[in-house]
């Protein structure tokens, strides 16, 4: 173990009733060094840091920092003392509070007359260094501002430091709702901090992420850590075997050839900012992309895509399920089971004589956790039980389940593992190949490769309409920043 460890595991253990999350890890993370953890949902990531942030007490084990033994004593405020701070997956934000106020939270050492301005100068110092050109005001209510910026808050709140250290940062897949130029804004301080002396943990199912921004690489599968070497020593084929997955990701291939030519639009819409001529229309049968900078009307237009549906407008020909990425103000039922989570979409159409039918919808739920591959020993358990990643399979199962004609895709793959990814895109073609269509916004180049069409977004209207012959992302950076329209 490095005599340079600013935090040392050893042995931890966590269960969850018959659950065994974590089976005794080691893991130690260095000063100046960025240590990227990665695995597949359920693998005992977030579990572990959970545990390394204070915020979950371990089973067994040992946790010591800069060699002293802190096991016993462990809490999140001994942990912030001691200049570690977690950014979770799951956002912690108030957002009935402001910017500032959110800040404050997090800073006690920042009251009396003027603690707002104090605490609002503190934000925007952070949020200057890491994204410059962020365009976000202390005085903004959290809840008014979209998910990614949100997001962007919540990195800074956590980084910002008004008193005592910060030696070692804890990113929980930081990046699930940033577009990519945030994106390499956060990842170039991270290795700014890095350089710096600090310490950094980067959770991300990014591959490419971690490849190029860490130094050593831990692959945790089952609770346990079955993999540990050089970021170097790695190439995304070696990363992905690994991690225990075979599944080979064609990223050149598509969808059959495109439906566009053939019959009337399941969707025919002109985006509410839209000031010229242009429309987004998807096709039966057809995938169709929505790109740009994260912010720039992508969910705003499947949102008015879905109200259009409920409403009967003939813009909408079908019905209509959306499978949301923010999936804690919009997704989940926090209350409900995992199972009644999956099926509320399909309970309708699996009722008798107007009357719920519980052995049908448990059948369905059933089918839907072993296609899909929702981590769970029983989904009667409540749907908060899951990891992230396993609670969007299960949006996903919600969706996919459903007779919906027009499935709205909001970003979705937020957290989840490269393996479930590629379940995931195939479901999606064959449904595709029966005649469904699917409206998709994604933050990631790659997942535009599967999609007939892309539409490119700026400032919440299209600019860009690339056939998928044309799609480069030369082509998606440049509609996204240049003030000329792309034909």
């Amino acid at each position: 173990m490095s005599s340079s460890a600013i935090v040392s595991l050893k042995g931890v253990e966590r269960s969850f009733g018959a659950v065994r999350a974590l089976a005794g890890v080691d893991l130690d993370v260095r000063a100046g060094e960025c240590l990227g953890l990665v695995g597949h949902n359920g693998a005992g990531k977030s579990t572990l840091m959970q545990i390394l942030a204070g915020t979950l007490p371990a089973g067994a084990g040992a946790l010591a920092v800069h060699g002293r033994d802190l096991a016993s004593a462990w809490s999140v405020a001994v942990a912030q003392a001691n200049g570690i701070r977690c950014v979770f997956q799951e956002l912690s934000l108030c957002p009935n509070l402001t910017v500032a106020e959110n800040a404050r939270i997090l800073h006690p050492s920042i009251r009396g007359f003027g603690w707002r301005r104090r605490a609002g100068a503190l934000i925007r110092r952070t949020l200057d260094e890491i994204f410059p050109g962020h365009g976000i005001r202390p005085g903004d209510v959290v809840g008014d501002l979209p998910i990614g910026r949100r997001q962007m808050v919540e990195i800074a709140r956590a980084l910002s430091l008004s008193e005592g250290r910060l030696d070692l940062v804890i990113l929980d897949e930081p990046t699930s709702s940033l577009d990519s130029m945030v994106s390499a804004q956060l990842l170039a301080f991270v290795r700014r901090f890095v350089a710096g002396g600090g310490g950094v943990i980067l959770i991300s199912h990014l591959l490419g992420e971690i490849l190029g921004t860490a130094d050593r690489v831990v692959v945790m599968r089952d609770g346990r850590v079955v993999d540990v070497r050089a970021a170097s020593a790695h190439t995304h084929a070696s990363l992905v075997g690994a991690m225990g997955n075979v599944a080979r990701e064609a990223a050149e291939e598509g969808p059959a050839a495109s439906r566009r030519a053939s019959g009337a639009p399941a969707v025919d819409i002109r985006p509410d900012r839209q000031r010229d001529g242009r429309r987004l229309s998807v096709h039966p049968g057809e995938i169709v992309g929505l790109a740009g900078l994260a912010g720039h009307g992508q969910t705003a237009t499947l949102r008015a895509i879905f109200r259009a549906a409920r409403a009967g407008s003939p813009a909408v020909r079908g019905t209509v399920a959306f499978v949301a990425g923010d999936r804690q103000t919009d997704g989940v039922f926090p209350l409900w089971s995992i199972a009644e989570n999956a099926v509320v979409s399909s309970a309708p159409r699996l009722a008798r004589f107007g009357v719920t039918n519980p052995a049908a919808e448990a059948r369905l739920a059933a089918e839907w956790r072993q296609r899909i591959g929702i981590r769970t020993p029983d989904m009667r358990n409540p749907i908060l039980s899951l990891s992230g990643g396993n609670q969007q399979k299960v949006l996903f199962a919600r969706a996919l389940a459903s007779e919906a004609d027009i499935v709205l895709m909001d970003d979705p793959m937020r957290g989840v593992d490269i393996g479930t990814k590629q379940e995931v895109y195939a479901i999606v073609k064959a449904e595709a190949a029966k005649g469904r269509s699917f409206v998709w916004y994604t933050t990631e180049f790659d997942e535009l490769r599967h999609c007939d069409h892309v539409y490119v977004f700026r400032s919440g209207a299209i600019v860009a309409d690339l056939a998928r012959s044309d799609l480069t992302e030369q082509r998606v950076l440049q509609s996204s920043f240049e003030m000329e329209e792309t034909a």
